[in-house]
């Protein structure tokens, strides 16, 4: 019976040195982050990690007291080899689990969840942000770390488990049921009404000091429970009280007069004064322009010298926001691809925890810019240089409206030099021979998305040392020679031009995760059909495109419940984006940044109102997971 117990106990405590070796492996992996970091803060990160790794642990010594309770009525070789077999998998799996984990965090900013594997539907597209050398540095650690394991246990732990039976059965089996019962306690990780959770963790005000002491394997699992029950998700108010909150940030305040309702600021870089913005002033000489979106990948603000960045990144985007319409103030919703398209063209906010794009019965119950535009005789289409499976943006593109999509397939092979397909330059060519092609008089509705800016940053091109910002500088020189190509053809006098990221960067490289500045992007009107330039410094959203062009061209957008038309003034102001179980609020009088699963404030500017924010934030985020739940 002894021997039993031993072997139960050696097989949870076994597996905690694997899980505490991770903490100091991650931190050194990420150097960049935790450069500053002392011997201390690396011992509390392993000692407040130790409650999820020993849940981890509690839950993988399930299967194995199991056979050391079956051993005592059914002793046998068959269960050194099961055991052996299990311990096999299991240590492979933990260290796919953590070479993946180790490795996205430097891109991602967050810990393992669904979204990973949301990704890796598509191998290929995955792995294209991956250096080589980072790919073999992961393969070796996977390799190592899941032999050695599999190793140990099958050469020390395995054979402690008896082979022989017992004259005395049942006190040993009561014995292992009761040390089973006991595993409850490290799996809930605590004995009072709280359960194991990632916030259980959390010790410091440095927030990449908390996501080092999380163990990976913890938070996949604690990212598959919340997946289906959205509605049931951040619950912080009773249903009176949201609703509430959320109507006044979503319904005009017909107290104000439209036509004092608004007014803009100087433009920093030169452009035309700022006119007063009344609800009814239209920005377009004509109804019913042609119209190009174009989403810059990872375009952040802060390359962007037009929107108070980096200066000589983008002298083309410069230009073109001093000629159009410029919007100072515009915040991303979120932090990947797939959630930025759906805030872009559905004006549906980014959730935490999922992408709603992963969900077509979900997403495809949108309302979406291409929908509302066919409805007024538009026809839309789609320009993508990469694989436009990845994250099933095909059926989403289809089911958001869209007629035809053009993706990396109808490129010949030999242009696909970056790893996430054609490169800017040659779809922007591609885009400009197809538009002048055109002569019908309907209008049309065309969508093009970047790529030559997304990790790791391999262009055709060097003008400047920072790789990110090189491959920005890249495409802008692409949409500078597209934009004066089209100056020179007719459909220019016809055309609005709307150039927007789909999301931010953090850059510069010291910036957190969750800060403001990295969901600060750009976003310009340009194009022939603009009557003037202007520069806008409402505070808004990749959500507010919708409403705002929709009510330009006269078209109803009722249905776009998160959308506000940001030149209809007796809307109130503010900026909402999300980042793995967080969001940041942003409005006239500051900002605040919540992280919802140590429940606690990340960053806040220094005023009265943070309270305030939190609460319409919070509101906003209960609000759209009640609506997600729904579809």
């Amino acid at each position: 019976m002894k021997q039993r117990i031993l072997f139960v106990l050696l097989v949870f405590f076994g597996f905690l040195p694997f899980f505490v070796i991770q903490k100091p492996l991650f931190m050194l992996y990420n150097h960049v982050l935790y450069a500053d970091c002392s011997w201390v803060d690396y011992l509390r990160v392993i000692g407040h990690g130790l409650v999820l790794d020993a849940s981890i642990s509690g839950y993988l010594t399930i299967f194995p007291i199991l056979c050391a309770l079956v051993s005592v009525w059914l002793p046998g070789r068959y269960l050194s080899f099961a055991l052996k077999g299990y311990f096999t998998i299991v240590a492979f799996l933990i260290s796919f689990l953590f070479v993946l984990d180790e490795g996205l965090y430097a891109f991602w900013g967050f810990r393992l969840d669904t979204t990973a594997f949301f990704y890796m539907q598509s191998p290929k597209d995955s792995i294209a942000s991956v250096p080589g050398w980072t790919f073999l540095l992961q393969s070796v650690t996977f390799l190592t770390y899941g032999f050695v394991m599999q190793w140990f246990f099958r050469k020390w732990i395995v054979p402690v488990l008896p082979s022989t039976h017992l004259r005395r059965r049942m006190p040993c089996a009561i014995a292992l049921v009761l040390l089973g019962g006991l595993l409850f306690i490290p799996i809930r990780g605590s004995v009072t009404t709280s359960t194991a959770n990632v916030g259980m963790v959390y010790f410091s005000d440095r927030q990449f000091l908390n996501h080092a002491a999380i163990n990976p394997c913890f938070s996949l699992l604690a990212s598959i429970s919340k997946q289906q029950d959205f509605s049931d998700q951040y619950d912080f108010f009773p249903e009176e009280k949201r609703k509430e909150l959320f109507t006044a940030l979503t319904t005009p305040d017909l107290s104000i007069k439209p036509d004092t309702a608004l007014s803009g600021k100087d433009s920093p870089i030169g452009a035309k004064d700022s006119l007063p913005l009344g609800r009814t002033e239209g920005l377009l000489r004509i109804q019913r322009p042609n119209i190009l979106l174009i989403l810059l990948e990872s375009f952040t603000a802060n390359a962007i010298e037009a929107v108070g960045g980096e200066p000589g990144v983008t002298p083309h985007l410069n230009q073109l926001g001093k000629e159009g319409i410029l919007f100072m103030n515009c915040y991303a919703n979120s932090f990947r691809t797939d959630r930025g398209l759906v805030a872009v063209l559905d004006g549906y906010p980014a959730q935490p925890t999922t992408s709603i794009m992963k969900y077509p019965a979900k997403s495809q119950t949108l309302p979406s810019l291409a929908k509302s535009l066919d409805a007024e005789g538009y026809a839309s289409d789609m320009l993508y240089g990469g694989d436009i499976n990845f994250t099933n943006m095909q059926s989403y593109f289809y089911s958001t409206g869209y007629s035809k999509i053009t993706s990396d397939r109808n490129f010949p092979i030999q242009t696909r030099l970056n790893k996430w397909g054609t490169n800017d330059d040659v779809t922007f060519k591609y885009l400009y021979t197809e538009l002048v092609k055109r002569k019908t008089e309907t209008p049309w509705f065309t969508t093009f998305l970047t790529l030559s800016s997304h990790e790791p940053f391999k262009v055709p091109y060097q003008r400047l040392t920072h790789p990110f910002l090189n491959s920005v500088a890249f495409t802008d020189s692409c949409l500078g020679d597209f934009i004066g190509r089209l100056k020179e053809t007719p459909l220019w006098a016809n055309t609005l031009i709307i150039l927007v990221a789909d999301h931010g960067f953090r850059y510069p490289d010291n910036l957190e995760e969750f800060e403001p500045r990295r969901f600060h992007i750009p976003m310009i009107w340009a194009g022939g059909a603009l009557k003037e330039p202007r520069v806008i410094d409402t505070y808004m959203n990749q959500t507010d495109l919708a409403a705002t062009l929709l009510n330009q061209l006269g078209i109803q957008h009722h249905q776009f419940s998160f959308s506000k038309d940001i030149m209809d003034g007796r809307y109130p102001q503010y900026a909402f984006y999300t980042f793995p179980n967080g969001f940041g609020f942003i409005d006239t009088t500051g900002a605040s940044v919540y992280d919802c699963t140590g429940e606690k404030i990340l960053y806040q500017t220094p005023d009265t109102h943070s309270s305030e924010r939190l609460d319409k934030g919070k509101a906003l985020l209960q609000t759209l997971y009640d609506d997600l739940g729904r579809r």
